[in-house]
Protein backbone atom coordinates (compact mmCIF):
# COMPACT_ATOMS: atom_id res chain seq x y z
CA UNK A 1 0.00 0.00 0.00
CA UNK A 2 1.60 3.50 -0.80
CA UNK A 3 1.53 6.29 2.09
CA UNK A 4 -0.86 8.21 0.26
CA UNK A 5 -3.42 5.72 0.37
CA UNK A 6 -3.08 4.83 3.83
CA UNK A 7 -5.47 6.64 6.19
CA UNK A 8 -4.67 7.17 9.85
CA UNK A 9 -6.76 7.34 12.72
CA UNK A 10 -5.93 8.46 16.46
CA UNK A 11 -7.60 6.67 19.30
CA UNK A 12 -7.46 7.17 22.50
CA UNK A 13 -9.25 4.17 25.20
CA UNK A 14 -9.55 5.11 28.74
CA UNK A 15 -10.77 2.58 31.61
CA UNK A 16 -10.01 0.60 34.51
CA UNK A 17 -7.04 -1.73 34.42
CA UNK A 18 -7.64 -5.18 34.20
CA UNK A 19 -5.42 -7.86 32.86
CA UNK A 20 -5.76 -8.79 29.06
CA UNK A 21 -7.76 -5.66 28.14
CA UNK A 22 -4.56 -4.45 26.60
CA UNK A 23 -4.64 -7.39 24.16
CA UNK A 24 -8.09 -7.45 23.53
CA UNK A 25 -7.75 -3.57 22.19
CA UNK A 26 -5.16 -4.78 19.91
CA UNK A 27 -6.70 -7.61 18.68
CA UNK A 28 -9.12 -5.56 17.71
CA UNK A 29 -7.42 -3.60 15.81
CA UNK A 30 -5.32 -5.96 13.58
CA UNK A 31 -8.55 -8.07 12.77
CA UNK A 32 -10.03 -4.70 11.63
CA UNK A 33 -6.89 -4.86 9.45
CA UNK A 34 -5.21 -1.99 10.51
CA UNK A 35 -1.41 -1.81 11.98
CA UNK A 36 -0.67 0.57 15.06
CA UNK A 37 1.80 3.37 14.02
CA UNK A 38 2.52 4.28 17.48
CA UNK A 39 1.66 3.83 20.59
CA UNK A 40 1.80 5.04 24.95
CA UNK A 41 0.17 3.43 27.88
CA UNK A 42 -0.14 4.82 31.17
CA UNK A 43 -1.56 4.10 34.63
CA UNK A 44 -3.22 6.63 36.18
CA UNK A 45 -4.26 5.73 39.82
CA UNK A 46 -6.90 2.42 39.09
CA UNK A 47 -7.39 4.21 35.22
CA UNK A 48 -4.99 2.97 32.03
CA UNK A 49 -4.80 4.91 29.35
CA UNK A 50 -4.57 3.70 25.97
CA UNK A 51 -3.27 5.74 23.09
CA UNK A 52 -2.56 4.58 19.20
CA UNK A 53 -2.09 5.90 16.17
CA UNK A 54 -3.11 3.57 13.76
CA UNK A 55 -3.16 3.11 9.93
CA UNK A 56 -4.46 1.25 7.37
CA UNK A 57 -6.35 1.29 4.06
CA UNK A 58 -9.95 3.41 4.22
CA UNK A 59 -12.13 0.31 4.51
CA UNK A 60 -9.74 -1.07 7.70
CA UNK A 61 -9.74 2.48 9.54
CA UNK A 62 -14.00 3.04 8.73
CA UNK A 63 -14.40 -0.72 9.81
CA UNK A 64 -12.41 0.37 13.15
CA UNK A 65 -14.41 3.72 13.59
CA UNK A 66 -17.83 1.05 13.50
CA UNK A 67 -16.96 -1.30 15.54
CA UNK A 68 -14.39 0.02 18.12
CA UNK A 69 -17.35 2.18 20.22
CA UNK A 70 -19.51 -1.07 20.73
CA UNK A 71 -16.01 -2.98 22.01
CA UNK A 72 -15.59 0.02 23.99
CA UNK A 73 -18.74 -0.64 25.90
CA UNK A 74 -18.29 -4.59 25.99
CA UNK A 75 -15.04 -3.76 28.10
CA UNK A 76 -16.81 -0.64 29.99
CA UNK A 77 -14.07 2.08 28.29
CA UNK A 78 -14.47 5.45 27.23
CA UNK A 79 -12.97 5.69 23.29
CA UNK A 80 -12.33 8.87 21.19
CA UNK A 81 -11.30 8.71 17.89
CA UNK A 82 -9.97 11.51 14.90
CA UNK A 83 -8.70 11.26 11.68
CA UNK A 84 -5.07 12.47 11.07
CA UNK A 85 -2.92 12.63 8.64
CA UNK A 86 1.16 11.41 8.37
CA UNK A 87 3.05 14.06 9.62
CA UNK A 88 6.04 14.43 7.48
CA UNK A 89 9.48 14.42 9.28
CA UNK A 90 10.63 17.54 9.42
CA UNK A 91 14.99 18.33 10.27
CA UNK A 92 15.44 18.27 13.71
CA UNK A 93 18.85 19.09 14.50
CA UNK A 94 18.72 18.29 18.06
CA UNK A 95 17.22 16.28 21.36
CA UNK A 96 17.25 17.23 24.33
CA UNK A 97 16.18 14.40 27.25
CA UNK A 98 16.03 15.84 30.75
CA UNK A 99 15.46 13.93 34.12
CA UNK A 100 14.47 15.85 37.46
CA UNK A 101 13.64 15.35 41.12
CA UNK A 102 12.53 18.06 43.14
CA UNK A 103 9.84 18.67 46.01
CA UNK A 104 6.55 18.33 45.25
CA UNK A 105 4.47 21.66 44.86
CA UNK A 106 2.45 23.35 42.28
CA UNK A 107 3.33 24.77 39.26
CA UNK A 108 7.04 22.84 38.61
CA UNK A 109 5.72 20.62 35.97
CA UNK A 110 5.06 24.23 34.45
CA UNK A 111 8.02 25.88 35.03
CA UNK A 112 9.69 22.87 33.30
CA UNK A 113 7.62 23.04 30.16
CA UNK A 114 7.48 26.97 29.83
CA UNK A 115 11.46 26.21 29.96
CA UNK A 116 11.42 24.14 26.88
CA UNK A 117 8.65 27.04 25.13
CA UNK A 118 11.30 29.71 25.68
CA UNK A 119 13.83 28.08 24.03
CA UNK A 120 11.37 26.95 20.80
CA UNK A 121 11.58 23.29 21.65
CA UNK A 122 8.94 21.05 21.04
CA UNK A 123 8.10 18.49 23.88
CA UNK A 124 7.48 15.25 22.46
CA UNK A 125 7.10 13.18 25.39
CA UNK A 126 6.44 14.65 29.69
CA UNK A 127 6.63 11.45 32.08
CA UNK A 128 5.96 12.77 35.59
CA UNK A 129 4.99 10.70 38.85
CA UNK A 130 4.73 12.04 42.28
CA UNK A 131 6.47 9.66 45.25
CA UNK A 132 4.82 10.23 48.61
CA UNK A 133 6.81 10.95 50.94
CA UNK A 134 6.17 10.73 55.30
CA UNK A 135 4.72 13.83 55.47
CA UNK A 136 2.67 15.54 52.54
CA UNK A 137 5.72 18.32 52.63
CA UNK A 138 8.54 15.44 51.80
CA UNK A 139 6.52 14.40 48.49
CA UNK A 140 9.65 14.27 45.77
CA UNK A 141 8.05 14.87 41.91
CA UNK A 142 10.28 13.13 39.13
CA UNK A 143 9.55 14.43 36.08
CA UNK A 144 11.07 12.83 32.55
CA UNK A 145 10.93 15.40 29.58
CA UNK A 146 12.17 14.51 25.68
CA UNK A 147 12.18 17.42 22.94
CA UNK A 148 13.25 18.57 20.27
CA UNK A 149 14.72 21.79 18.41
CA UNK A 150 14.21 22.50 15.30
CA UNK A 151 17.38 25.34 15.89
CA UNK A 152 20.55 23.84 17.16
CA UNK A 153 21.56 27.72 18.44
CA UNK A 154 18.48 27.49 20.85
CA UNK A 155 19.44 24.20 22.45
CA UNK A 156 22.67 25.70 23.04
CA UNK A 157 21.37 28.18 25.56
CA UNK A 158 18.78 25.61 27.26
CA UNK A 159 21.63 23.83 28.91
CA UNK A 160 22.79 26.79 31.05
CA UNK A 161 19.08 27.70 31.76
CA UNK A 162 17.78 24.60 33.09
CA UNK A 163 20.95 24.11 35.37
CA UNK A 164 19.64 27.45 36.60
CA UNK A 165 15.92 26.36 37.00
CA UNK A 166 17.26 23.46 38.50
CA UNK A 167 19.46 25.16 41.39
CA UNK A 168 16.32 27.83 41.79
CA UNK A 169 14.08 24.91 42.66
CA UNK A 170 16.44 22.90 44.88
CA UNK A 171 16.08 20.01 42.12
CA UNK A 172 18.64 17.36 40.91
CA UNK A 173 18.54 16.96 37.09
CA UNK A 174 20.42 15.84 34.56
CA UNK A 175 20.42 16.87 30.83
CA UNK A 176 21.59 15.36 27.58
CA UNK A 177 21.81 17.07 24.30
CA UNK A 178 22.29 15.14 21.52
CA UNK A 179 23.09 17.59 18.15
CA UNK A 180 22.41 15.58 15.16
CA UNK A 181 23.76 17.88 12.33
CA UNK A 182 27.42 17.73 14.50
CA UNK A 183 27.06 14.14 15.47
CA UNK A 184 28.47 15.15 18.64
CA UNK A 185 26.92 14.97 22.41
CA UNK A 186 26.76 17.04 25.29
CA UNK A 187 26.19 15.89 29.11
CA UNK A 188 25.15 17.71 32.17
CA UNK A 189 24.48 17.12 35.44
CA UNK A 190 23.79 19.39 37.95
Amino acid sequence: MTASSQHYLVITALGADRPGIVNTITRHVSSCGCNIEDSRLAMLGDEFTFIMLLSGSWNAITLIESTLPLKGAELDLLIVMKRTTARPRQALPSTVWVQVEVPDSPHIIERFTALFDTYNTNIAELVSRTQPGENASAAQLFIQITAHSPASQEVSNIEQAFKALCTELNAQGSISIVNYSQHDEQDGVE
